[in-house]
């Protein structure tokens, strides 16, 4: 009998009574390995119910008192990161390897939001006008949703969720449905570490539960990751509902290779970015840009590292990457590398011919060749192990290319030469931009976002911008009169 993943509401596990649930498979072996509740509407009020209840104490804790619960948090993190580690790649497929480091960048972001007692310091204006002072501060902004990817199940809710508590906040997090055990371990942890019940809520589900929360009248906030269309979706729907919102899309990330570039560093660059992760990742680069004679030179040398490339179940040692998380996506990037094919690129390496042994969501990497701008393969996100190299002849004309793409998440260029790098990183229209660094994802203490049809909402998730979202500004002009003064008819101008 499969397992049964609940919901985590108000400090407990709960489990599901709208009668509807789902199944979570084990990509590996492509089974099903357990069923997770979906949430009705009902569910997810009780969950904000519980947050709200939850709110006003946390809200007047002491931020260090706040940062002291995220401490602990981050050392229970260490103790279960093995744990964690498994259970994202049981749900995902990535190899063991990468689900440790993407626990260990969404532990970054805890650590970031320990030190939010400097982070919430505000301003302050000495004399602003004769016996006048005026100042600002940072407040939470109330009940905060998270709703997040299958791919990093454990790293985005780590990007949203920490910083929102520590500025003040409750939080309700709907995790996907097909990877939805390291969520739930998460809340279950910081439990452990301190933090009162209902400030972190989960409520697991389909659509139901997101449109629930997107137009919950005690949200105040709403966080998302996931495709273009359905951050569109969140942002329209949540903003109509007076929410603030910020909502990740979809990206077609570009890597520049120019002809003075180390050609094998590059290829080894693109080999980790393109197929990390089966090439589910929203930061993955899935179009490669060859100026010059630099395109001969790197395909070759990406034809001899992908013959050694080794695709198996994640937990295998040895393995490079794992399956796919779903037979249905599968069968989509399948599907494109038919498109690629019939459009008239050059199929270089065919990963449709991989065989595994296991029964899992497997597909082989595929290098596509000669791709143009006009090709589907190129203007749409694929989300998988399928890397394409468009070839250019100047450096001005891949420029074009990548700020010319309708997603502007992130952009690398790989060269020697300073002036060239300079120039890529001041023009090239992405939100994230990489000098001889494939996946240019910011530390903690930066912020993580794209431009364009990458980002619906004005701020970026984590790091300052984090801060910033989860928090309203209020400024505080404030007089101390010595006796009383006459009435003043005119707009007050701090003289």
């Amino acid at each position: 009998m499969a397992l049964q993943v609940d919901h985590f509401i108000d400090g407990a596990l709960a489990s599901g009574s709208s009668g509807r649930d789902g199944p979570v498979h084990d990509p590996s072996i492509g089974s099903i390995s357990a069923r997770v509740a979906f949430a009705s509407e009902s569910e997810v009020d009780t969950a904000v119910r519980a947050a709200q209840r939850a709110l006003p104490g946390w809200m007047e804790t002491p931020p260090l008192q706040r940062a002291r619960v995220l401490f602990r948090y981050k050392a229970l993190l260490e103790t279960h990161a093995d744990e964690l580690s498994r259970l994202i790649t049981s749900e995902h497929g990535k190899v063991l390897s990468d689900a440790r480091g993407e626990l260990a960048r969404g532990s970054e972001v805890v650590e970031f939001a320990c030190g939010i007692a400097h982070l919430l310091k505000g301003e302050f204006s000495d004399s602003a006008g004769h016996g006048i002072d005026s100042w600002s501060l940072r407040q939470p902004v109330g009940v905060c949703a998270g709703i997040t990817p299958f791919n990093f199940p454990a790293m985005v809710p780590l990007w949203m969720f920490p910083i929102s508590i520590a500025c003040g906040n409750a939080f309700v997090l709907k995790p996907s449905e097909k990877a939805p055990s390291a969520p739930l371990r998460l809340a279950e942890l910081l439990l452990e570490a301190g933090a009162p019940p209902g400030i972190l809520n989960v409520v697991q589900g389909d659509r139901v539960a997101v449109d629930a929360l997107l137009t919950h009248r005690e949200v105040a906030a709403v966080s998302f990751v996931g495709s273009t269309p359905v951050a569109e979706h969140v942002y329209r729907t949540a903003s109509a509902h007076g929410k603030r919102v910020q909502a990740l899309g979809g990206a077609k990330n570009h890597l520049v290779v120019m002809p003075d570039a180390d050609t094998q560093q590059a290829a080894h660059a693109l080999m980790g970015a393109a197929y990390g992760s089966a090439g589910e990742r929203c930061m993955a680069i899935s179009a490669a840009i060859a100026v010059g004679d630099a395109a001969d030179r790197l395909v070759a040398e990406l034809q001899t590292q992908l013959a050694a490339l080794v695709v198996g179940p994640g937990t295998d040692p040895g393995v490079h990457m794992g399956p796919l998380v779903t037979r249905e996506h599968c069968e989509r990037v399948r599907n494109y590398i038919d498109i690629g094919v019939q459009e008239g690129a050059r199929l270089i390496v065919d990963g449709r011919k991989l065989q595994v042994p296991a029964r899992g969501f497997f597909l082989g990497a595929s290098l596509f060749d000669h791709v143009t701008a006009g090709m589907r393969i190129y203007k749409e996100e694929i989300f998988g192990p399928v890397l394409i190299v468009v070839r250019v002849a100047t450096f001005e004309q891949a420029l074009e290319l990548v700020s010319a793409h309708e997603y502007g998440n992130g952009a690398a260029i790989f060269t020697r030469d300073g002036a060239t790098a300079r120039r890529f990183s001041h023009f090239a229209q992405a939100g994230m931009i990489g000098v001889n660094i494939p996946i240019p994802v910011p530390m903690a203490y930066h912020s993580f976002g794209g431009w364009k049809r990458s980002l619906f909402g004005p701020l970026h998730v984590h790091g300052p911008d984090g801060v910033r979202f989860y928090t309203r500004l209020k400024t505080v002009t404030a007089r101390w009169p010595d006796g009383a003064a006459a009435a003043d008819f005119n707009l007050p101008t701090l003289r």
